[in-house]
């Protein structure tokens, strides 16, 4: 499955927009909340992840790229997430967030950056629904793929099992994306790939080509 990642979305159009990847095929969005701590970035928060609520019914994938997830867990539960994940590297006692998650009936992730190693998550891997591997320094789009990382979606799946849903963020475009699906991802996560095309269908079609080759 491949999620827009709407930080390359038209903010000034955001109904509009959700309409069009609504038509496009796409099943669900991918909505990376930075705080401007953890990563040098700053993006949006609650107030958003609701608007985004009110103009669809695809489920939401939100990516909490901040300091302190834990505090904030409820308040985007009641924005309209659907999905929360957070990064390993920001959280203190991993296994409590992921309870809180699954207490308010909401799928929970653990998300892995370009640095850190695959052992970081060894004690949450099995209990997560989706763990999020990073091919770029979290914190910016449009940054470019790096190949390499690809090899901790093998060592991910090794120790995490066939339970969690492997998802990849990061330069994926229909020039990468085969070998993420390769590597073992099921989720891409994809912005420039889909936003910088005026045309979302064919976007998404071309994104999904090589896999409804090898179905069909």
């Amino acid at each position: 499955m491949v999620l827009p990642s709407m930080l390359l979305c038209d903010f000034a159009n955001l109904a509009q927009e959700v309409k069009r990847l609504e038509s496009a095929g796409f099943k669900a969005l991918h909505l990376d909340v930075m705080d401007g701590v953890f990563v040098p970035n700053f993006s949006y928060g609650m107030t958003i992840i609701n608007a985004f609520h009110q103009c669809t019914d695809l489920p939401l994938d939100v990516h909490l790229m901040m300091e302190g997830p834990e505090n904030y867990i409820q308040q985007f539960h009641q924005a309209g997430a659907d999905s929360i994940t957070f990064h390993i590297e920001a959280v203190e006692d991993a296994v409590a967030v992921v309870q809180q998650i699954h207490e308010l009936g909401m799928a929970a992730g653990v998300a892995i950056d370009r640095d850190t190693p695959v052992s970081a998550i060894a004690e949450v891997a099995s209990q997560v629904d989706l763990i999020l591997v990073m091919t770029i320094k979290a914190g910016f789009g449009g940054q470019s793929f790096i190949p390499e990382l690809l090899e901790k979606l093998q060592a991910i799946r090794e120790l995490a099992g066939e339970g969690p849903i492997l998802q990849v963020d990061g330069g994926v475009n229909v020039g990468t994306i085969s070998q993420c699906v390769e590597a073992g991802a099921e989720w891409m996560v994809v912005g420039s790939g889909v936003f910088k095309h005026d045309d979302y269908e064919e976007a998404h079609r071309q994104l999904l080509q090589p896999f409804c080759a090898e179905q069909g």
